[in-house]
Parts: C-alpha cells; sequence; structure tokens
C-alpha cells in the first residue's frame, strides 16, 4: 500500500465505479491523487523491490527445506504470501538458460575432420602408435587423441576410405535435380515415400552447405538444440502433469490444474537445484578444494530423495505406495523426455 493522499473524489479513475475506501471494489485500484512526485517513485520503487525479495527468499526456502509443502498451499488457497509459481517458472527458468548459455560456449568445441591418414602424419601420434603392443592399445590411443571415442570404433577400419569422425554428412545424391532425375527413373511402386524423401532432400541441402567445414554442423545443431530446449521443457510440463493425473486417477480431490501446478514447483527446483550445481562446481574450480566433491556429491543425490518426499508430502498417500508410484513415474518420464529429446533433434536437424 503505498503513502500517497487519497482522492476526495470517490469515483475511480480507471472505470468509473464508485469508491468508498481507498480501493476500487471493481478493479482493485488504488483511489490516490495521479500526480506523484519522484520521491514517491523512488519509494514505490524500492517497496516494491525488497516486497519482492521477501517473497522470493521465503518462497525459495519453503521448496528447499519442505518438499510439496508449496504445492499443497497452493490448492489449499493460502497464496499471498508466496511467488506465483508460473512467474517463478518463468523468472528460474530464463535465469538457468541465461547462465547456461552464457558459460557453454559452442563456438570453443574442437571437432576434427581428419582422414586416417591425415591422423597419422601427426608425430606425436605415431610415436605413441608405435609404442603400442596390440591393437587395443592402438585403439585407445586414437580415442584419447580424439576424444569422441564412441565413434572411433565405428570408423576406423583400413578397408574403408572414408574420412574419419561424425561431423561429414553423406548425401546419395549430388543434388536436389539429380535425385528427382532418379525418383522419376524408376517406377512408382519403387520410389521412395513423401517422408524419405524429404529426408533425402534434406540431407542434399545440408551436405552441400557443410561440404568444406562439417564440424560447423555440429555446432550448428548444438547451438540450435540449446535454445530449443526452454520450449521443449515447457512442452513436457503437461505431459509429466498428465503422467502424475494417471498415477493418482483415484483421488479425485487432485485436478489437472493442481498436479500442474505440483509439476511446476517440481521444474523450478530442479532449475535451482541445477544452478546450484553449477555453482560449486565452478567454485571447485576456481579455488582447488577438493572437500567440495562431497557438496557436489550431496546436490547429485538431493533431488531424488526430494521428488519422493514432495510425492508423499502433496499426495498423502504411505511411504510404499509412493516409493511404487516414484518408480513408475520415473520409468514414464524416462520415455517421455527421450521422445522430447528426440523430436527436438529432429526439429533442429530441420531447422537448421
Amino acid at each position: 500500500m503505498s503513502h500517497s493522499k487519497i482522492r476526495t473524489e470517490k469515483i475511480c479513475l480507471n472505470c468509473g465505479t464508485e469508491t468508498t475506501g481507498r480501493y476500487c471494489p471493481a478493479c482493485g485500484q488504488e483511489n490516490i491523487e495521479p500526480k506523484q512526485s519522484v520521491w514517491h517513485l523512488i519509494t514505490h520503487f524500492f517497496s516494491d523491490l525488497t516486497h519482492f525479495d521477501g517473497k522470493f527468499f521465503i518462497t525459495v526456502k519453503d521448496l528447499f527445506a519442505k518438499p510439496g509443502f508449496l504445492s499443497r498451499e497452493y490448492m489449499m488457497g493460502r497464496r499471498v504470501s508466496y511467488l506465483d509459481p508460473i512467474r517463478m517458472y518463468i523468472f528460474t527458468s530464463a535465469i538457468f538458460f541465461l547462465i547456461l548459455l552464457s558459460a557453454f560456449d559452442v563456438g570453443k568445441l574442437n571437432f576434427r575432420d581428419k582422414s586416417k591418414a591425415d591422423l597419422l602424419r601427426d608425430p606425436n601420434l605415431r610415436a605413441q602408435m608405435a609404442s603400442a603392443k596390440t591393437n587395443q592399445d592402438s585403439l585407445k590411443i586414437l580415442k584419447d587423441y580424439l576424444a569422441v571415442s564412441p565413434y572411433v570404433e565405428a570408423n576406423f577400419d583400413s578397408s574403408k576410405k572414408t574420412p574419419m569422425g561424425f561431423t561429414k554428412l553423406k548425401a546419395n545424391f549430388h543434388s536436389q535435380a539429380e535425385f528427382d532425375s532418379v525418383q522419376k527413373a524408376l517406377p512408382v511402386s519403387l520410389r521412395d515415400g513423401w517422408l524419405k524423401r524429404i529426408i533425402e532432400s534434406r540431407k542434399i541441402e545440408i551436405s552441400k552447405r557443410y561440404e568444406k567445414e562439417g564440424s560447423n554442423l555440429v555446432r550448428e545443431l548444438i547451438s540450435n538444440n540449446m535454445h530449443n530446449w526452454p520450449k521443449v521443457l515447457f512442452i513436457s510440463l503437461p505431459i509429466f502433469a498428465l503422467l502424475l493425473k494417471m498415477l493418482y486417477f483415484r483421488h479425485k480431490q487432485f485436478y489437472y490444474v493442481d498436479h500442474g501446478i505440483f509439476t511446476v514447483h517440481l521444474y523450478i527446483f530442479s532449475f535451482l537445484i541445477l544452478l546450484a550445481f553449477f555453482g560449486v562446481n565452478a567454485f571447485k574450480t576456481f579455488t582447488g578444494w577438493s572437500w567440495l566433491d562431497w557438496l557436489i556429491l550431496l546436490i547429485v543425490l538431493y533431488p531424488f530423495f526430494y521428488y519422493y518426499k514432495a510425492m508423499r508430502r502433496f499426495y498423502g498417500q504411505s511411504g510404499g505406495k509412493t516409493i511404487l508410484k516414484y518408480i513408475i513415474l520415473f520409468i514414464l518420464s524416462f520415455f517421455v523426455y527421450l521422445s522430447v529429446f528426440i523430436g527436438a533433434v529432429v526439429f533442429t536437424l530441420f531447422e537448421a
């Protein structure tokens, strides 16, 4: 509430409703003099700021210390003491992705597109290879050298002359015209379907664009995918709430919106705990204090206990039933997030 002078006129300036008190009964606007001093604006600014800070810290404290408590309070109608969950989700997710995208520089990623012959010209690598006693030792040296171990075994084949690495996107045709010509020459029954034609056309386009430097494709895909993750998480939120609705379908007192608010609070906690993990890990790297590993381990393990405790407090079931539903929810959500992730990657590939 401001300390400005109340107007003598009892008509709301906003909607014209008769106002007997300080606030309009129709729209809620404060019936004060519209002319304000600079001092009033300054005091109003700091009042709103401290009011927000007070709510924010209370909300975060109860969010971490009392899993499921805020969602329960919201469902019971006790909301004025805490930040609105939707606004807090937008705020925390914005801060999280701003920090993540600022800290993770895709341009610094190093992808090598070297053939086997190019690699063996490196004197350091040749010296290490000469000291290897077995083929497995040689393969390990190559893995360490490239730092892309999942791809070395699939590509290090003496019978193939293809480039080594995963940043070369190989299309089956050199141009769209060549692909269309081959398709027209085939009988209708042997032509590719519409989905395969779209994929092949996209491969031709990307292959031509990144023909000289395939690593740029990987960097662009990673960058685009990271920028799409705020949208992906927002899309996954109602799906996660639907899973909870299915698990607790017998509990008629919980509406879908209640599951949604509970999911929002879980997501907010996840953003904040990840920020804490990144912060402590960066501080450990800066200071070199090994004892911080214990704190990092605690930060990693705490969410597993937190989600269980939140479910038990919010839904009020016994420990055994909660654990069972916790496991089922974990399995179902894994496949949901995997599907969403694959969809995001495919979307990013077509967006590149």
